[in-house]
């Protein structure tokens, strides 16, 4: 039978890991259940939002933000490694690393069941080297220092965290990057999944990574007047998706990945299966640069659900996009409003960037590894911080407080909605009870 005729293959999500504000990965070869310690952290409802600081700029910055602080990228990279990075390249190889590790496949460089031409990658990134430029710009232009590391070029490229990984795993399938804002891990996560789909792999490393911290790039989001504003006291509860008081989005930095893998690949290998990735759907509003649009949302999620064969009352959790702008929120509610129907009144809806801020092109990726894990363990993660649900984001089943646990949910969706238009949905089931 040509490959043309071939019927769709299943794909498997086997393994999961990320560097992440709460918990970052810790040194040596990590620790099985780092992930599993960050979905707890979300289903209680704590957040990892501090007060940033920057003191040694002309204009000192103090901003609530999501830093992967006790990240020691020597400690578990390597130092040799390590120092062939820039930030965001070394919290998305560790966050790969972690997931290759969860999934019980072997570290090794030498071609094998695993890693081999039918084992690839597909990394999103897009800041990705903005903290090298302005540290270059300031010991060139500002300090006078003639001397430009010789791995300038190669440290700053997009593509360095697929590279990385290909490298060190012996990944020859592909090594692909996505650039496309916050949709940049969640698209990579659909394109990775597509190639198994259509059975050019049969394993892909899929996820995103950002370290958007820079202080230019955050008083450019500044000016956008879009970050919330906070204190000592108050930076914890800056973020509040769809609540009456949300005042903007949080910033964050780290990296999620996925390993999927064609079903029967990992049903022969005996490997564990936390999910099943069913569904991906794709579009461009084509409207406005930085304005989201409910009937280019409405659209992905459409086209996710057909991808995964599944009717709107099967899906039972949606992941938001959720920003907590004031703009942003309450399109997206219209959105998953006219998708499901008289549905969305039950569907139960969360947004988890409050908790772990907005890790941008890491955010679709870190989206859905929870919500692979909310169905792997039954239970839906809360929107942290959300009080009093903003009348222009009813019409949905709110989670609040603590996470929502037994359910049965059977499929859900994660959203990720990005500047310039691009929209990607994943669309998720759960394994049978």
């Amino acid at each position: 039978m040509s490959s043309a005729a071939r019927a769709p293959r299943r794909v498997a999500i086997t393994g999961a890991g990320l560097v992440n504000p709460f918990q970052p990965v810790p040194s040596g070869d990590g620790q099985p259940g780092a992930a599993e310690a960050f979905f707890a952290a979300l289903c209680q409802g704590r957040s990892a939002l501090r007060l940033h600081r920057q003191d040694d700029m002309p204009k000192p910055l103090a901003v609530p933000a999501a830093v992967c602080e006790g990240f020691v990228p020597a400690a578990h990279l390597g130092k040799a490694l390590a120092g062939m990075m820039e930030r965001f390249a070394q919290l998305g190889v560790a966050a790969a690393f972690d997931a290759w590790r969860d999934a019980g496949l072997p570290r090794s460089a030498e071609p094998s069941a695993f890693a081999s031409a039918d084992a690839g990658v597909c990394w999103g990134t897009s800041m990705s080297n903005i903290v090298a430029i302005e540290r270059g710009y300031r010991d060139f232009w500002e300090q006078g220092r003639e001397r430009i590391p010789p791995m300038m070029v190669v440290m700053g490229m997009s593509n360095s965290v697929a590279a990385h990984i290909s490298i060190q795993l012996g990944l020859a399938n592909a090594a692909l990057t996505y650039s496309m804002a916050c949709a940049s891990g969640a698209i990579a996560i659909g394109e990775a999944f597509k190639r198994i789909r259509e059975g050019s792999a049969k394993l892909m490393l899929a996820g995103g990574s950002d370290a958007p911290l820079a202080y230019g790039m955050v008083r450019a989001w500044e000016a956008l007047r879009l970050l919330a504003p906070g204190d000592e006291a108050s930076a914890a509860g800056a973020c509040r998706p769809f609540d009456a008081s949300r005042a903007g989005l949080v910033l964050g930095e780290g990296a999620a990945a996925l390993v999927l893998e064609d079903w029967e690949h990992a049903r022969a290998r005996g490997a564990r299966i936390y999910a099943e990735l069913a569904g991906y759907g794709t579009n461009a509003d084509h409207r406005h640069l930085v304005r989201p649009d409910t009937d280019g949302q409405v659209a992905a999620m459409r086209l996710a659900l057909a991808d995964a064969a599944l009717a709107p009352d099967e899906v039972g959790y949606v992941n938001a996009h959720g920003t907590a702008t004031r703009e942003g929120d309450p399109i997206e509610i219209a959105a998953i409003r006219e998708t499901f129907g008289p549905g969305a009144a039950s569907l139960a809806v969360s947004a988890t960037k409050a908790a772990h801020g907005h890790l941008m092109a890491g955010a679709g990726a870190i989206e859905a590894l929870v919500t692979t894990l909310a169905l792997h363990h039954d239970a839906l993660p809360p929107t942290a911080h959300l009080d009093q649900v903003d009348d222009a984001c009813l019409g949905v089943a709110h989670l609040q407080g603590q996470a929502r646990r037994g359910g049965g949910v059977r499929a859900a969706l994660s959203n990720s909605f990005a500047f310039g238009g691009s929209n990607a949905v994943l669309a998720f089931k759960a394994l049978e009870r």
